[in-house]
């Protein structure tokens, strides 16, 4: 009889449910739930709904009872830098505000009154987002410094579905460190900083590394889904999780974890916190035991999601690359990472909006601007890769693109021809891979990630593009 594992993978725009088992050395996913994620306004800022999106993770554990399979063991995965603040008794303190919402606005000055933005990243190793959860926290300190001084606990979104299944809170290290509050030489919050910024620092718990137990379900959860099974910590940020499932041992590769944002790097295992890596803007998350993601965060397929949007979804993503390639000579180019294209109300707008600004052509019609935001992706991904090579001294041969965006043959197409690399596309489900890799290294269906990995190729179709 199979064993099961449960991946629950969360992200901007939706959220799935994927079951895991292994069927002689391979593994076989399978997709039993999904549900939709959105922004909502509440109090004039742009908020998640956690209460609904609780909901949907449990119907979706419901599920598995349905369709009589039934897992051991639960991973919770999402975005990084986002939290809640709970009280004394446990009840969340504020709106449930979202990274993309402006109350960070010019926080980043006030913070570097106290601590320097070159000291910052000197502890912290972690790139400058106006969004990351320091910049967030002092906006709140600001703004409500009450919730601050009534906080409790601070748990990023999967601890708190965790706490809200098992009643136990747990802070998780790969998470944790991309909100700029962990030092990344003594892998703990740098609760020195911390107190430097008057940030309270008894609402952060000890720091668990992927493959903790968290626990098992309260009782009422397990009366409403039929079934008592294990919570365990994957990296429960999504990136963490699908670093995890690249599928390659060596170290002559450089990996893009394609989605809702492109997270471009390579594995290290000591950060480089140098002022050389932070002008070239780059990342040391935390990674699984300890590995570090030294990485570049890109704006990604946001771009294209957002367009598809705005045009009610009348055309898919093959169609959307397919009115790209008709005008594959247009020449503008903009940079995706500029804070025009965070949130705004018109993607395709401020696509224009950027090449007027900037002087140069300005698209004239929908084919055009879906081809400056493909050509502008394949731009900003041949500067990351140029970047790493030229702070880590060394050329690598492959890129291996992982996750959704790897469907997306045009773009990998363009990547490889921006690059100049070797570039293999796969596997799509990298984030619940990596997810469900991290129960069944905990149980011991792998002994070592070398091991898994290994598996994961000889379990997808990695294609070459």
């Amino acid at each position: 009889m199979s064993k099961y594992y449960l991946a629950v993978d969360i992200g901007a725009s939706s959220g799935r449910h994927i079951l895991g088992h292994l069927e002689n050395g391979k593994m076989v996913l399978e997709e039993i739930y999904r549900f939709e994620n959105k922004l909502v306004t509440r109090n004039g800022h742009l908020c998640w709904e956690f209460d609904r999106l609780f909901k949907e993770i449990v119907n979706g554990i419901k599920k598995c009872k349905e369709i009589d399979k039934v897992p051991v063991s639960m991973g919770i995965d999402t975005w990084g830098v986002d939290f809640v603040l709970l009280d004394k008794e446990n009840k969340v303190l504020g709106d449930t505000v979202a990274y993309r919402d402006s109350r960070t606005e010019g926080i980043d000055k006030e913070v570097y009154k106290i601590v320097p933005e070159e000291e910052l990243y000197q502890r912290t190793g972690i790139q400058k987002q106006l969004f990351n959860s320091i910049y967030q926290l002092y906006a709140i300190k600001l703004s409500n410094p009450e919730y601050l001084e009534q906080a409790e606990s601070f748990l990023m979104v999967p601890e708190y579905f965790n706490f809200l299944l098992t009643g136990i809170k747990k802070n998780e290290y790969t998470n944790a460190t991309t909100g700029q509050l962990v030092h990344a030489k003594t892998k703990t919050w740098d609760k020195e900083m911390l107190e430097k910024l008057g940030l309270n620092t008894k609402m952060f718990g000890e720091l668990c590394l992927p493959k903790t137990s968290v626990g098992m379900l309260k009782e009422e959860i397990k009366a409403e889904v039929g079934f008592d099974l294990e919570v365990v910590l994957p990296a429960t940020h999504d990136t963490g999780s699908a670093v995890l499932a690249v599928p390659a041992n060596d170290d002559d590769f450089i990996y893009l974890s394609s989605g809702t944002w492109s997270l471009m790097g390579i594995e290290r295992l000591e950060p480089d916190c140098s002022m050389k890596s932070k002008d070239l803007n780059f990342t040391n998350e935390g990674g699984y035991e300890y590995r570090f993601r030294y990485l570049k965060n890109i704006m990604g397929l946001w771009m294209l999601q957002n367009v598809k949007r705005e045009l009610n979804n009348q055309y898919s993503f093959p169609e959307l690359a397919d009115l790209a390639k008709k005008a594959a000579d247009f020449p503008s180019v903009v940079d995706v990472n500029d804070a025009s294209f965070l949130a705004p109300d018109s993607m395709l707008n401020a696509v224009s909006a950027y090449c007027e600004k900037s002087g140069q052509q300005v698209p004239k019609d929908l084919s055009e601007q879906l081809a400056c935001i493909y050509h502008s992706l394949a731009k900003s991904y041949a500067e990351t890769v140029a970047g790493i090579e030229e702070i880590t001294g060394k050329t690598y041969s492959r890129l291996h693109i992982v996750g959704g965006g790897c469907q997306d043959n045009y773009l990998n197409k363009l990547t490889k021809e921006s690059t100049g690399k070797e570039v293999y596309a796969g596997p799509i489900e990298g984030t619940a891979l990596g997810n469900l890799m991290a129960q069944m290294l905990k149980s011991g269906e792998f002994q070592t990630l070398p091991e898994a990995r290994t598996a994961i190729a000889a379990s997808f179709d990695i294609k070459k593009v």
